[in-house]
């Protein structure tokens, strides 16, 4: 079991690593077991790796470990919404892993928007740029386009609100839990004084 290929760096051996690999390495894992650590990576960076592999594999299932969000396109809506939880304290590698993309990934997007604000999580058209057209184009009315600032108001407003929602769906459980452990209380409560007039009435 090894891994695809590996491509040597200025850091050092940057592995990649098939998708067999990933899924005898898993299976492994919830046997109890490590495959062996291959040569150029530490043996915690290499477990730390596994254990983000059977996460993912947990949120979105095993097709995810073939091909991480490499073929998704992201807007700069979605970048900074992610970019946005990690700032807020989420850790970068759980955000990276709901969302289903590598963490160097979503620390390149960060150190971006750090340095270059929201522009920075803009892509970049490819290819060429097209032609200048000499043709007539109808003039049309559309509506004006938010503001750098108000996309990202807009977009941390969201990340607010699904935190809140979050929030407050932990706190119903949480209710529910505590009425439920004080009716069991009760219950036992009326049960010991139930049996204390049985008691006392036959003596």
């Amino acid at each position: 079991m090894y891994p695809l290929y590996w491509t040597t760096s200025k850091g050092g051996i940057f592995m990649r690593y098939s998708y067999q690999f990933k899924r005898k390495a898993i299976e492994l894992f919830y046997r109890g077991e490590w495959p062996k650590t291959p040569n150029g990576v530490t043996t915690d960076t290499f477990h730390r790796l596994i254990r983000d592999w059977v996460k993912l594999e947990q949120h979105h299932g095993p097709d995810i470990n073939k091909n991480r969000g490499t073929n998704k396109y992201w807007t700069p809506e979605e970048k900074y919404s992610l970019v946005c939880q990690v700032l807020s304290g989420q850790g970068l590698r759980t955000v990276a892993i709901v969302a289903g993309i590598n963490s160097g990934q979503l620390y390149q997007w960060v150190h971006k928007y750090k340095t270059l604000g929201y522009n920075g999580l803009i892509n970049k058209p490819k290819g060429r740029p097209p032609k200048d057209c000499k043709m007539k184009v109808p003039k049309t009315i559309s509506p004006r386009k938010l503001k750098e600032s108000e996309y990202e108001e807009l977009i941390r407003l969201r990340a607010e609100i699904a935190y809140i929602k979050a929030e407050n769906e932990v706190i119903k459980k949480e209710i529910a839990l505590r009425e439920e452990k004080e009716a069991a209380r009760l219950k036992a409560k009326k049960q010991r004084l139930l049996k204390r007039s049985a008691n006392k009435a036959i003596n």
